[in-house]
């Protein structure tokens, strides 16, 4: 069923692009703007928050089938976290997304055709990423429901908008800080707030509040959201550090290179003996390291038994997440759908 869902969102975003492009004639504004906006948001990708978000609707609906707009709707949480990954690229210094140049380094490499231009494709990055923010809103507007309903739908995700922005504040402020010094709460707090808020917990209660739930349903929602956006992103940090290029699109350094605060280096900090500790505080203190040095701290991770205890955090947080669906009153088909949607991105 999801990847039915999946498959409609898809076919829906294609299209949206073109419509948008009609109502606004954006190629006419700018065909460099249109152009690269469209190659970046139209790759391959999981789609996995407006999956969650027609999941949650369909789940709680009363009516026979979804109603006109619903997949164009859903693409809002596609083009918000569009918006993010473009700034998020900058913030980073990441040349790559998705297997391809990100966002700002193919608008810098348009404008290496002509240099005296004295503005980068960060800045022209940076202003895409708020037309892809616009978009999303606009986005959204396109299903047909109750006027409170939306309303308190697109609440959600003003606060999805609002607090994965703060997360990003607090990640970044969170990297100057000593790992020493650093909780097992700290990492979780930027998972919840980076992650599975807004990839998760918004994206299933925007659906169930537009379908018209109650409260109590959506609070259940939300929890399970929580759990299984920690959940996932202790699989992504594992993937990040011990993934294989050809399926990431990365080298599975970056995250070691880059000084991330994850819960495998947490762990491992908290785990190693004196030399070990030297050299995770010397990489995460983001001093200049050699290729031997990242490659040890992967094998610390190893070690210290960092990757088993968080691959062991992945099963305990989605046993207590499949918990919660158990007080669900979704219809039984799309709960076995979100269920199995849920084994699926956490396989490793």
């Amino acid at each position: 069923m999801f990847f039915k869902i999946k498959n409609l969102v898809e076919k829906e975003l294609h299209s949206y692009v073109g419509s948008i492009n009609k109502l606004y004639a954006l190629n006419k504004l700018s065909f460099v703007l249109f152009k690269n906006i469209r190659e970046f948001i139209c790759r391959d990708g999981k789609r996995v928050r407006p999956i969650l978000f027609c999941i949650g609707y369909l789940g709680f609906s009363k009516k026979p089938a979804a109603p006109p707009g619903l997949y164009r709707s859903a693409l809002s949480l596609e083009l918000l976290h569009d918006f993010m990954l473009v700034h998020d690229d900058i913030i980073d210094k990441s040349d790559k997304r998705r297997g391809k140049p990100s966002l700002h380094a193919l608008l810098n490499n348009t404008l290496s055709r002509n240099k005296e231009i004295r503005f980068s494709g960060q800045d022209l990055a940076i202003v895409a990423g708020d037309v892809m923010y616009a978009m999303g809103l606009d986005a959204f507007l396109a299903v047909k429901e109750k006027p409170l309903r939306k309303e308190a739908a697109l609440r959600k995700l003003f606060r999805a908008a609002l607090y994965t922005g703060s997360g990003e504040f607090i990640e970044l402020l969170l990297g100057i800080k000593p790992i020493g010094k650093i909780t097992q709460q700290d990492i979780y707090k930027i998972y919840d707030y980076k992650t599975a808020n807004y990839t998760f917990a918004s994206p299933l209660t925007m659906g169930a509040e537009l379908a018209g739930a109650g409260a109590g349903q959506i609070e259940k929602l939300r929890s399970y959201g929580m759990l299984l956006g920690r959940a996932f992103q202790i699989k992504d940090d594992i993937i990040g550090t011990f993934g294989k290029f050809k399926e990431t699109g990365k080298s599975n350094l970056t995250d070691i290179k880059e000084a991330k605060r994850t819960l495998l280096v947490w762990y491992a900090f908290n785990h190693a003996g004196r030399k070990n500790k030297q050299v995770i505080k010397k990489i995460m203190g983001n001093k200049i390291t050699r290729v031997a040095e990242l490659i040890k701290m992967r094998s610390i991770i190893t070690d210290t038994g960092a990757l088993a205890y968080a691959q062991n955090q992945i099963k305990y947080l989605y046993a207590q997440a499949l918990d919660k669906t158990r007080g669900l009153n979704m219809h039984q088909k799309y709960k076995q759908t979100l269920n199995n949607f849920s084994e699926e991105i956490l396989k490793i």
